[in-house]
């Protein structure tokens, strides 16, 4: 890995200055798209005032419909925001999900050449043991005895 580097180099450097930038973004656009419900909200009850001309009540109609539409259109992207997230959350448990598949593997392989080491020292000892044993009943006075 980057044992060693620069502090700040490298590629979880990256990944990290990439995931603020994104961070900064979605609370810029969290801000804009709260402030735009808000004021387009104040703005209709504003206008939602009954008033006695008929041209006066078509105009505020279609300021309402305005200020309604881009209510709308601010809770869409906060919509959408939320799904962006959703599935950022997804892809970086997945991620997270894969670092842990690869240590568990590493953490695996170790054990295995650890088992494979032991498995070989037990074969060398038995093979000496049984070695020391067959020599032990070919030279036994008992081996000598039973041939006769």
């Amino acid at each position: 890995m980057n044992k060693g580097a620069g502090v700040g180099t490298g590629p979880t450097a990256a990944a990290a200055a990439a995931a603020a930038q994104k961070q900064k973004t979605m609370m810029q656009r969290v801000e804009t798209d709260i402030a735009n419900i808000v004021d387009n909200f104040t703005q209709l009850v504003n206008v939602a005032r009954v008033n006695d001309p008929p041209v006066r009540n078509s105009q505020e109609a279609f300021m309402m419909e305005m200020r309604a539409a881009r209510m709308v259109q601010a809770a869409d992207s906060l919509l959408k925001l939320v799904s962006e997230l959703k599935q950022t959350a997804i892809f970086s448990g997945f991620a997270s999900l894969n670092d842990h598949v690869e240590q568990r593997t590493v953490e695996f392989n170790q054990q295995a050449e650890k088992t494979d080491r032991m498995l070989g020292r037990i074969g060398e000892e038995a093979a000496a043991s049984l070695k020391e044993l067959e020599s032990h009943y070919y030279s036994s006075a008992q081996r000598t005895a039973d041939t006769s």
